[in-house]
Parts: structure tokens; C-alpha cells; sequence
């Protein structure tokens, strides 16, 4: 019942004329980003990172917020209508939307999808307020040990979970930690990695790194590419508006993809790929009559666009579950998230449903009235939407570029800021060229020197005995779960290849 109260409290302070505006803003920057292909959600949080700061922590965070479900909903539009994903959530949505909108029921694609994500995320933000206080619960009772091994846990998991390989993960990993070493030690008073560089006694500010890595690496990496859209961009024919036997239709597929999405969202796996993947897969599968033909036939089935698009949006509610209670991240979304607590002095735990109740549950009764604003944009102006799709590459990507220089320098008021944001830009677009992933360094940059702390306190404690990181049962789980999460999908690539080999083997007998 508590939750519940709480809960209406946080819709009191969302319904704030500030507070709904900055949800307003969020979402439409956040469905723009997701119509243009390449650009994405963690891009234009990084982006804003600096201009925030003015905004105050609960109005940044909504907005944050509100761009991340909204890059969820554009995303579908490029998807269906150009056959290009705008985000990598929207992969599974072109398979069958943009085979819908060469048949002539594009409205209808875009109408699934929009009700698809509206339910999905729906859903997925009532389950993060029931689950959030019961982890919360279990997460202060952590000390010194258990948060070095959620510490440990985050680094395995997101080296595992993002790049191509786990030797590229910890080596963006390492980047990140050697980053989140420099400047002055709290214990000692000694400057560390600032070789002699008297800015870098301060630390490196956490909004340069973001931006640098994210916004102008990523600009740059993506303007590299000089990739030209070679599909035909499809008109939108036919109603938005679904009948109710499509809506029957929809609505078993709505009920799984939240499900896939929100048990899938608070797990390290990247992103809302997985989720997506398994529900289509699902879908396709046990299609029968009308949907099995469509599938077959090449025309395209609603229940393979309103499956995936359900699954994206509950997963980025269920993400928003470790990052708020236990400060840990499953996306490159949700890395930047957490520098944007980070510039305001916050640390997402248990600690902050404690001391700033107000910005938790704010953040949560924002979602659902983002998700409604989302629908209310994405169904009768999507016409709108579409029109992005023409604006000049280079335009947008010097506009990017400016807008990047122009807040960092804003927010710092220095050269020498500009200087590193530069050279991180730099750092990640060679990354990004030779495919390292960009999130281990953030969260290496911010959590290195949590876990630093953590350590030092518990030596501190106990008196220089390392033994004390494996006496907690909470802490010897958590370290077998990272475990698990690194090991597991080795084991499992490996047993896959076995598989095929046998049964190529035996094929051949």
C-alpha cells in the first residue's frame, strides 16, 4: 500500500506544469532521434548532459527518461516506413512492418507499434514501482563487501554484455577505470594521472567523458560511415487506428513482448536486442491461420511488429531497475543516465529512495504519462515524424558537433574543457571505428572510483584483511552471478557449436 501512496505522490510532483513539460521535451527529442537512423538515445542524453545542469536533478532525470521510451517509439517509424532501423531495439519491427507498408497497411504497422510500446511500457513502469522497494529492501542491508562485488558485478557484466568480445569489453573497461583515477586522491591528498597537468587535480568532469564519447565520438564515427539509404521510403497508407479484431489480434503478442522485455530489461544483456529477437521468433513460430499466412507470404503480420515493439518499451522500464536501486546499468542508455545522477552528486541505491524520495518516485509516475504523450504524437502526427528523414546528414551531424561544444563549453566556462572533450571525441571514434564498446568506460569511469571507496572503507574496517570480500553470502551470490553472466554465454556459444557439428555429422551419415 505504501508503494501505491508513494507512487501518487510521485504523480503529484510529474503533473508539475515544469516537470511535464520537461517529459513533453524529452519524449519529442527523444522520437526524433529515434526516426533518424544512426542516432539514438544515448547520444542525446549525453548531448544535454551539460545544458541540464540548470534544469535540477528531478527535471533532467524525466527528460532522460522521456527520450529514452521516446527513441523506443521513433524508432519503429524508420523501421517500417525506410526498412532502417533507428535503434537497435527496432531491428526485429522492419522485418515484418516494412513488409506491411509495401502491402499498403503501413498506418497499420505504425498503429500497432505505437500501442504496442504505449502497453508495454505501461505495464513495465507498474512493475518497476512494485519491484523497486522489495530490491531496495534487500540493498540496505549491503556494506563495504556487498557493494564491491555489485561494483565487480557491473564491470563483468556490461565488458560482457556490450562489444563483440569480452577481451574488448574489459579493455574499454580498463580505460574507463584509468580514467576514473585521475585527479586527487581523497585519502592521500596525492594527484594521480595528471602528469603535471594542473586541471587535472580537479578530476575529469563526467559530463566531458559522456559527451566526448558518446555525442562526438559517436557523430563522427556514424558521419565515417557515408552510408547512403538505398531503401525507398514508404508512404504512409491506411488508418493509424486498428480495428478491434486487429486489436484482438495484437493483444496476445502485447502480453508476451512486455513479459520478454520486463524480465529481460534488469539483465545485462545490452539493450532490448534479446527481448525483441525472442519475441518475433516467438510470434513467427506460433502464428497459425491469418498471421501464418501473412508470415509465409512475404505481406507482412501485425503480431511481428506488435510483439517486438511491446518487448523494446518494457525493457527500458525494466533497466530503469537496477540503475535506480542498485546503481548498476544494462544499457549504453543507462550508463549515461548515471553520469547524469553522477553531476548532480547522486549515487542510484537504496540511499537514493532514502534521501531524495521525491526524484525517485517522480521519475517513475513520469514514465506512464511519457508513454501517453508518446501515443498522443505518434498517431496522428506521424506524417511529421516522417519528414525528418529528409534533413541534410551533414546538417545534422554539424549541428551535433556544435551543440556538444557549445554546452560543455557553457557549462564549464573553460578551454581546456573543450581541449579534453576533444580528445575524448577522438578516443571514441577510434573505438568505435575497430568496434571496442563506449558504456564499460563510463561506467568504468564512474563506478572505478565507488568501488575504490568501497574497498579502502572495508580494508579500513577490517583491518587490511582482503578475507572480508568473501565472508558475506550476499556478496559470494552476487560475485557467482558475475560469474555466470561472463562464463554463461561462452559455455553456451560453445555447446552450440558442438550441437551443429554433431548434427552435421550425423547428416552426413
Amino acid at each position: 500500500m505504501d508503494t501505491f501512496a508513494l507512487l501518487f505522490d510521485g504523480l503529484l510532483i510529474a503533473a508539475q506544469p515544469a516537470n511535464l513539460g520537461f517529459a513533453l521535451l524529452g519524449v519529442l527529442l527523444g522520437t526524433a532521434v529515434g526516426v533518424l537512423p544512426g542516432l539514438g538515445p544515448a547520444l542525446t542524453v549525453a548531448l544535454l548532459l551539460p545544458v541540464s545542469l540548470s534544469f535540477g536533478a528531478t527535471g533532467s532525470m524525466i527528460m532522460f527518461a522521456g527520450i529514452y521510451y521516446g527513441g523506443m517509439y521513433g524508432g519503429a517509424i524508420s523501421s517500417i516506413l525506410l526498412n532502417t532501423p533507428g535503434e537497435t531495439a527496432s531491428i526485429m519491427t522492419a522485418l515484418e512492418g516494412n513488409k506491411m507498408a509495401k502491402d499498403g497497411r503501413g498506418g497499420k504497422a505504425l498503429g500497432a507499434a505505437a500501442i504496442g510500446s504505449f502497453f508495454g511500457g505501461t505495464c513495465a513502469t507498474i512493475g518497476l514501482a512494485i519491484i523497486a522497494p522489495l530490491m531496495v529492501k534487500v540493498a540496505l542491508s549491503f556494506g563495504p563487501a556487498e557493494y564491491f562485488a555489485l561494483m565487480v558485478l557491473s564491470f563483468l557484466t556490461v565488458s560482457a554484455a556490450f562489444g563483440g568480445s569480452l577481451i574488448r569489453g574489459l579493455t574499454a573497461l580498463f580505460i574507463g577505470l584509468s580514467i576514473g583515477l585521475v585527479g586527487i586522491d581523497s585519502l592521500t591528498g596525492q594527484a594521480r594521472l595528471s602528469f603535471g597537468v594542473p586541471q587535472l587535480r580537479d578530476n575529469i568532469d563526467i559530463a566531458i567523458i559522456a559527451v566526448g564519447l558518446f555525442a562526438i565520438g559517436e557523430t563522427l564515427f556514424i558521419a565515417s560511415q557515408a552510408s547512403t539509404i538505398n531503401e525507398k521510403l514508404q508512404a504512409v497508407k491506411g488508418s493509424v487506428w486498428l480495428s478491434l479484431a486487429e486489436l484482438k489480434r495484437c493483444f496476445k503478442p502485447f502480453l508476451r513482448g512486455t513479459g520478454l522485455g520486463f524480465l529481460f530489461g534488469p539483465l545485462p544483456t545490452g539493450g532490448a536486442e534479446i527481448p525483441t529477437f525472442l519475441s518475433y521468433s516467438f510470434e513467427r513460430k506460433s502464428a497459425k491461420g491469418i498471421a501464418r499466412e501473412e508470415f509465409d507470404s512475404g505481406k507482412g503480420a501485425i503480431e511481428g511488429v506488435a510483439g517486438p515493439e511491446s518487448a523494446n518499451n518494457a525493457s527500458a522500464a525494466g533497466t530503469l531497475i537496477p540503475l535506480l536501486t542498485l546503481g548498476l546499468p544494462t544499457s549504453a542508455t543507462a550508463a549515461v543516465m548515471l553520469a547524469g545522477f553522477q553531476q548532480y552528486g547522486l549515487q542510484p541505491g537504496p540511499l537514493l529512495f532514502t534521501n531524495n524520495p521525491q526524484l525517485v518516485w517522480g521519475l517513475i509516475a513520469s514514465l506512464f504519462i511519457a508513454n501517453l504523450m508518446l501515443v498522443l504524437l505518434n498517431l496522428p502526427f506521424v506524417g511529421i515524424w516522417v519528414k525528418l528523414l529528409t534533413i541534410p546528414r551533414p546538417w545534422l551531424y554539424a549541428g551535433i558537433m556544435t551543440f556538444a561544444s557549445l554546452g560543455i563549453v557553457g557549462a564549464q566556462g573553460s578551454a581546456f574543457a573543450l581541449i579534453l572533450l576533444l580528445v575524448f571525441g577522438i578516443i571514441g571514434f577510434i573505438m568505435r571505428r575497430f568496434d571496442y564498446p563506449l558504456a564499460p568506460v563510463l561506467v568504468g569511469a564512474i563506478l572505478g572510483p565507488l568501488a575504490e571507496e568501497q574497498l579502502r572503507r572495508g580494508l579500513m574496517i577490517n583491518q587490511g584483511d582482503f578475507t572480508f570480500l568473501f565472508t558475506s553470502w550476499i556478496a559470494l551470490t552476487i560475485y557467482a552471478v558475475a560469474i555466470a553472466a561472463v562464463a554463461g554465454p561462452i559455455l553456451w556459444t560453445k555447446l552450440s557449436k558442438r550441437g551443429r557439428a554433431a548434427a552435421e555429422a550425423l547428416h552426413e551419415h
